[in-house]
């Protein structure tokens, strides 16, 4: 047997529901904040993250999945999704659109070859969104309403908001060597990942997750001090544009996410809840003002975000308690061999009017029948016999309440609707995913 790859899942048809709905989730509140999908591919050549990620990162240096293709091209399967964003924007010209900035949004696998755990997969999910052209704080706010917004719309409510800034290229700068110059005398107490980052990239030593608490980190230097003038300004504009929208928000002089890209604004949002164990980061993102330019660009400003979505639906596992039972609107029951076809037409006719139906395919006992209809759980058995053609009718039996109705061909599609219809306004029928009378 050919089992499937280490770090891979299959998505089977009983959980399919569950990303279906978060994808749906994710189409509205980008709507809502204007936002457009975009759809790039899965693999690029290499040298797009090897420079757009950066070369000292953990993601290029350690979880690339790079190989060389027939035509002898070094090429990646994409680790995460803004790079590849950001180079199909400057060759599409997107920089140029009329409508400024270019807002976009994307879902879909990406690979890194990391060890696999609850939530972190080899190949896994991402959403995320870029919005390109302004330097202006209030999209920086945008952002993070956009990102705090979704988890709202999923009812993930305990949540902390943590923003932060490591200000432009000189704030970053002068940061980078105070930074060092702190860690020179204790490097060594540090693992030996801190120790080849702070050669390579000292700000990455903040986001170490084995020596998060270490007493060394906790006292260094915060970006905060060494803002420039304009920077701190570009950051206070955008405390103020969260306060003005009331997201409730704290400031984390120490945060500074893992990526060599980032400048400016960077924020995380941590959601307390149980199922996500330790690890309470659900979506991190900031301004990258620099990354267009350095992909051979125009000098775009641009910022982000990006969730990997298998984190979300663990997250919802705290939420929702209680799986909606999957269900269907109708079940055929058709009652001999001389109906089966006449049967199949009126599923048929159904169908194409909107309604979820299902029949049976066995040619079942009519015990049998009853049997594969309680698995779907249709809101209506449709039973429907040589009898019932000859009348040109059709029983129609509510599933709930057992009450059952005897009713012409001709009007069966409009009196499923009504009933449907009547069924959903006086009670969701544990049918609905997210109503207040499921909670």
């Amino acid at each position: 047997m050919i089992n499937k790859i280490k770090g891979t899942y299959d998505i089977l048809p009983d959980e399919t529901n569950k990303w279906q709905n978060l994808e749906e989730v994710i189409r509205n509140v980008s709507k809502l904040f204007n936002f457009k999908e975009i759809r790039t591919p899965i693999f690029e050549y290499s040298e797009l993250f090897h420079r757009g990620v950066g070369e000292t990162t953990d993601i290029v240096k350690k979880e690339t999945y790079d190989f060389k293709d027939r035509g002898g091209r070094s090429v990646t399967l994409r680790p995460e999704g803004t790079a590849s964003v950001v180079r199909s924007a400057i060759e599409n010209k997107l920089y140029a659109s009329a409508n400024q900035p270019v807002k976009l949004y994307y879902h879909g696998p990406m690979f890194r070859y990391e060890r696999p755990q609850k939530g972190r997969y080899r190949q896994f999910r991402q959403f995320g969104a870029e919005a390109l052209g302004s330097n202006s704080p209030l999209i920086d706010a945008e952002i993070i309403n956009y990102a705090s917004t979704v988890l709202e719309a999923l009812r993930i409510k305990d949540i902390t908001v943590k923003v932060n800034s490591l200000g432009g290229s000189e704030s970053k700068e002068t940061y980078k060597q105070k930074l060092k110059e702190y860690l020179k005398p204790n490097i060594t107490k540090l693992c030996s990942d801190c120790q080849r980052r702070y050669e390579e990239n000292p700000l990455r030593v903040l986001d170490c997750k084995v020596d998060k608490g270490n007493p060394i980190l906790v006292k260094a230097p915060k970006p905060l001090d060494y803002l420039t003038d304009e920077d701190r300004y570009h950051f206070d504009q955008v405390i103020e544009a969260l306060d003005a929208i009331g997201l409730n928000y704290v400031v984390d002089n120490s945060l500074v996410r893992g990526l060599d890209y980032y400048t400016h604004t960077v924020f995380e949002i941590d959601a307390n809840l149980e199922s996500l164990g330790a690890q309470k980061t659900l979506v991190g993102g900031g301004r990258y003002n620099n990354l267009v330019k350095s992909l051979d660009g125009p000098d775009v400003p641009s910022v982000g975000f990006a969730f990997g979505m298998e984190r979300l639906l663990i997250a919802l596992e705290s939420v929702n308690k209680i799986e909606p039972k999957p269900f269907i609107h109708c079940f055929m029951i058709a009652l001999g061999d001389s109906v089966k076809n006449d049967s199949l037409r009126i599923v048929n006719d159904l169908r194409h009017g909107g309604l979820v139906c299902d029949y049976d395919f066995f040619n079942k006992n009519l015990k049998g029948k009853f049997k594969q209809s309680d698995r779907l759980n249709p809101m209506f058995n449709l039973i429907y016999g040589s009898e019932e053609k000859e009348k040109g009718v059709i029983n129609v039996k509510v599933v709930k309440t057992g009450e059952q109705k005897q009713v012409p061909l001709k009007d069966l599609y409009q009196f499923l609707v009504n009933s449907i219809r009547n069924i959903t306004t006086n009670s969701c029928a544990g049918n609905c995913s997210s109503c207040d009378e499921c909670d």
